[in-house]
């Protein structure tokens, strides 16, 4: 133990952190994983996880939550002021190892370190609607349905919709959402189901963003993974894969849900 060998205590406390974090973290899961199988509402699934984090965050790491707080007792404020620092705030927890600590294993930057994505969803989101309104994604989804006008045609436009946004708006979540909007009407249109338009949005419009260097995607991915992007591309079997893949459904008609009437 560290009593015995007190230069091992860095290292036991790192293998502790480690430990709890993957305790707490497996529960958690666990219970997420369930309410979303049971089909609860998202924002319930995510409360209670968010809750239950906190509640054993003050029950198993007391000693965190204090330093997180910059509190030296404990007590009911200064384990809500560590809970809320944490979900909200950027925390950097030291954990001795120079290896974790160098990269930043014990770090989190809290709902604060969302606001990007989160401005930058809104900004997606505020442009494809006004887009909408005036009138230029009908416009332009029918320019491009006039050349392909048949079911495979409109699985193929939006395919490719979705992967030059990707190319040219530099974001993921423009080329999810603005093609969603321009293609939603036509695939009623043609009496295919939603989830038809929201796959084709995930197979091409989410994975291939990190195959282009200046998409926020695969900037995010290269510095992640440490290396550049056209390092990395032609690893990426499924990203590159899998539109071909929705056109091949496409194409043979396989699992192409058709809108269900009420009648129905």
């Amino acid at each position: 133990g560290t009593a015995r060998n007190p230069g091992l205590g860095g290292k036991l406390m790192t293998t502790m952190f480690i430990a709890l974090a993957m305790i707490e973290a497996q529960v958690i899961y666990t219970l997420v994983i369930a309410l979303i199988i049971k089909k609860s509402k998202p924002l319930t699934a995510l409360f209670i996880g968010t809750l239950l984090a906190g509640v054993f965050a003050v029950i198993f790491q007391p000693e965190i939550v204090m330093k997180i707080a910059g509190s030296k007792t404990f007590n009911f404020h200064s384990a809500y002021k560590g809970v809320m620092n944490a979900m909200t705030g950027s925390v950097y927890i030291p954990s001795g190892n120079e290896i974790l600590d160098q990269n930043e294993l014990f770090s989190s930057g809290g709902m604060k370190g969302m606001l990007s994505t989160i401005w930058l969803i809104l900004c997606a989101m505020f442009f494809g609607g006004i887009m909408q309104e005036v009138g230029a994604l009908q416009k332009i989804s029918d320019s491009l349905l006039k050349v392909a006008n048949s079911t495979f045609g409109l699985f193929a436009s939006t395919t490719a919709t979705c992967i030059f946004f990707n190319g040219t708006a530099s974001d993921q979540y423009l080329a999810i959402v603005v093609p969603g909007k321009m293609y939603q009407k036509a695939f009623q249109d043609k009496g295919l189901a939603p989830e038809n338009l929201s796959r084709t949005l995930e197979d091409a419009g989410t994975v291939t963003s990190i195959v282009f260097p200046w998409n926020t995607g695969g900037a995010y991915q290269s510095k992640t993974l440490g290396v550049s992007t056209y390092d990395y591309v032609f690893y990426a079997f499924f990203n590159l894969i899998s539109p071909i893949m929705t056109l091949i459904y496409a194409y043979f008609n396989i699992k192409i849900r058709k809108l269900v009437s009420k009648k129905d």
